[in-house]
């Protein structure tokens, strides 16, 4: 299982890590942390040298409840960050964080190398056609509603089995735009409850039905941290916990804010898996 990113052919059957890099004053964990050049290519340095093989740039926190942030200003956040990083680490892999076709398609204009996209190309019906004129991975969550309002959209007859039908429809109509390289995201906290949480991931290996690449996300998120009656900041052993399970289960990326831990995770996961001794 392979992904082409600018070139690159990247293994997946070996679990990648994506390191976080959100370059806003509100996301739940960092938000507020990366305001100059220094610290973001400090904390981008780390992140590679620990084994991250992407980085994820988000200039829209899609936190419960986040404000929402103009075209203009994601656009004024994302793009000054894509140069500075492409000059000083040519070969990074970065990934645009969006649910914008204009900021992917500017994004990917200077030198990204692929879209995470929290609406699956639901909220804008140009960012599909983007991504086929671009022939760049993209990534697609499962959501509904929007950051303001998913909250309120957390009903399911049949959680699974609504989210593996989303995942067809979407992966259906991106390969008829000619869309090759699709990895899915089932959005851990997107309008779903704690206990949906929980049920996702126990059930978390039938998205091998769909054939495609799967990344996870739940660092330092609440269902972590409201279960072990903490708060984002200690969070990072759960996360370990929780990474570790998703990777017995079929993750192949994991997009994290821990990178060094997520290398660890992988590491052992391979070694209890493929280990020769």
């Amino acid at each position: 299982m392979t992904i082409n990113c600018k070139g690159n052919l990247i293994d997946l059957n070996i679990p990648k890590i994506m390191g976080i890099l959100n370059i806003t004053p509100d996301s739940f964990y960092d938000g507020g942390k990366y305001k100059d050049a220094h610290a973001i290519l400090t904390q981008t340095e780390t992140m590679l040298k620990q084994g991250a093989t992407f980085i994820d740039l988000g200039g829209y926190s899609s936190r419960p409840g986040a404000e929402n942030v103009s075209e203009k200003e994601e656009l004024q956040r994302i793009l000054p960050v894509i140069t500075l990083l492409q000059k000083e680490f040519p070969d990074i892999l970065l990934s645009v964080d969006t649910f914008r076709s204009r900021v992917a398609e500017e994004g990917l204009a200077i030198g990204a190398a692929m879209i995470n996209d929290i609406s699956a190309g639901k909220r804008d019906p140009e960012m599909l056609p983007i991504i086929a004129k671009h022939s760049v991975p993209y990534i697609m969550m499962h959501m509904k509603g929007t950051p303001q309002t998913m909250q309120q959209h957390s009903t399911y007859e049949d959680l699974m089995g609504e989210i593996l039908v989303y995942f067809s429809e979407r992966v259906a109509t991106a390969r008829k735009l000619g869309i090759n390289d699709i990895i899915v995201d089932p959005g851990f906290g997107f309008a779903k409850s704690l206990k949906q949480n929980y049920v996702l991931l126990r059930q978390l290996s039938i998205f091998e039905t769909l054939n495609l690449p799967l990344l996870v996300g739940v660092s330092r998120k609440s269902m972590i941290y409201k279960v072990l009656h903490t708060d984002a900041q200690g969070a990072l052993n759960g996360t370990t916990a929780l990474n570790m399970y998703a990777l017995d289960h079929g993750a192949n990326i994991l997009r994290v804010h821990d990178v060094k831990e997520a290398g660890e995770c992988i590491k052992l996961i391979q070694e209890l898996k493929h280990g020769t001794n």
